[in-house]
């Protein structure tokens, strides 16, 4: 099989989260544990860092793996989903891993894979271990795709385990409570490993607290430990609250809410720096100034055009598009076309009350099983008094955004993650 070939293979015979939901959702680790002692434990051939949260680890991630790189360190980057292409699920210093591995690894492990059935996702960890291990990396940075404590890359044992917050998403599958989802989030934390949780939280932090407690290990609250501080040019200010500061901290990724995750980065810096690691303020500073040209992060808080401009980020949930919201009030404009599609398995009622209600909306429907329809998008729209036009694609919303949208005012794109792959 070529490269396609292999590619429309996996998605027609793997259940994959991202396209079918809940029915992907495997509740325990049998299948990523018989493939991981099929490829001889790839996983202990490398350092780690373990990321998991409701919102921000894609980010904190790559902030992550930014500085571990301008610590001169070959660090494997696995993230998902995925916005264009199959391959930015797994990087090494910046860069995709080949479409001749995709190819080789799956024409190799076929037999295997029909034998056991794993979903997507667990074959995606299989292959991002696999390949961090014959890359040789220094150390991979590891994102949780669902969870944590059932979540496919929990085999890992890392130099620490980060929690970035906490709120209300995949309810179905995490549980209905918040005590509830930060327990499945809790199960990232490893006996010995150093855990560091980004927001203290009366709600949720006490369950990340009896964790370590039982586990006998040490947990940091970033917002315990940092005050930070967003410049009018967008550069941060931070304290530790042993001294340790930076001034004017520059970083390529532009939201607002990144004023969150950098304390978390830092804190996560410290562990890592006790743990034996070479990292300097200096490429703390570099890193993160060069988080998008390192790593190739895209969809957060990304122009995509500036005449008129034009915005996408892949906030999708509460708390998400509460801070979109946040930040669109912060520009000036004439008017606001907001494009926007979402799927179904979100809290949408939820999201739609947070909305501008003098945006004209472009509602519209990814092309992924999950999406919601473009009609009962706009209908249940209207409830929080929400005007707008459906349409049948994002590319035909899109081009009814710009077709009316004279040079003074802004466009936005969000609402689900597919909607901000569909436009880049």
């Amino acid at each position: 099989m070529n490269y396609q070939e292999t590619l429309d293979w996996l998605f027609a015979q793997l259940p994959m989260y991202q396209r079918e939901g809940q029915a992907a959702y495997k509740a325990n680790l049998d299948n990523t544990l018989a493939l991981d002692q099929y490829l001889g434990h790839p996983h202990q051939e490398f350092k780690s860092v373990h990321i998991a949260g409701t919102n921000g680890k894609g980010s904190v991630s790559h902030l992550l793996a930014s500085i571990l790189q301008e610590a001169g360190y070959k660090v494997g980057l696995y993230t998902s989903p995925h916005l264009k292409d199959f391959r930015e699920r797994i990087k090494i210093n910046g860069e995709m891993l080949s479409e001749a591995y995709v190819v080789d690894f799956v024409g190799e492990h076929k037999d295997l894979f029909a034998e056991i059935c794993p979903s997507f996702f667990e074959m995606t960890v299989a292959m991002a271990f696999k390949y961090f291990a014959d890359r040789q990396v220094d150390i991979a940075v590891i994102e949780v795709g669902l969870g944590g404590r059932l979540d496919s890359t929990n085999i890992i044992f890392p130099l620490a385990s980060v929690v970035t917050n906490i709120s209300f998403d995949h309810m179905a599958l995490l549980g209905d409570s918040i005590e509830k989802i930060a327990g499945e989030k809790a199960g990232i934390i490893k006996k010995d490993v150093p855990v560091i949780v980004g927001t203290r939280d009366t709600t949720y932090d006490f369950v990340f607290e009896q964790k370590a407690k039982e586990l006998e290990t040490s947990i940091e609250f970033a917002t315990d430990n940092w005050t930070s501080e967003r410049n009018e040019d967008t550069s941060y200010k931070l304290k530790h609250h042993s001294g340790w500061n930076f001034q004017d901290l520059q970083s390529e990724l532009k939201g607002a809410y990144q004023q969150k995750n950098i304390p978390t980065v830092l804190e996560t810096i410290l562990a890592l720096r006790n743990s034996g690691l070479a990292i300097t303020d200096k490429h703390i500073y570099q890193g993160v100034a060069k988080v998008i040209t390192n790593t190739g992060l895209y969809g957060r808080w990304q122009t995509l055009n500036t005449s008129p401009l034009t915005i996408c980020d892949t906030g999708h949930n509460v708390d998400g598009i509460t801070e979109v919201v946040k930040q669109l009030k912060t520009y000036t404009y004439q008017q606001l076309h907001f494009v926007i599609g979402m799927v179904n398995d979100k809290d949408i009622e939820h999201v739609l009350d947070l909305l501008p209600k003098d945006a004209i909306y472009y509602f519209c429907k990814a092309s992924i099983p999950r999406a919601m329809n473009e009609e009962v998008l706009a209908e249940k729209a209207k409830a929080f008094g929400l005007q707008g036009t459906a349409f049948s694609t994002v590319a035909k919303a899109y081009s009814a955004a710009r077709q009316s949208a004279t040079a003074e005012d802004m466009i936005y794109i969000g609402g689900s993650t597919f909607v901000v792959a569909e436009v880049i």
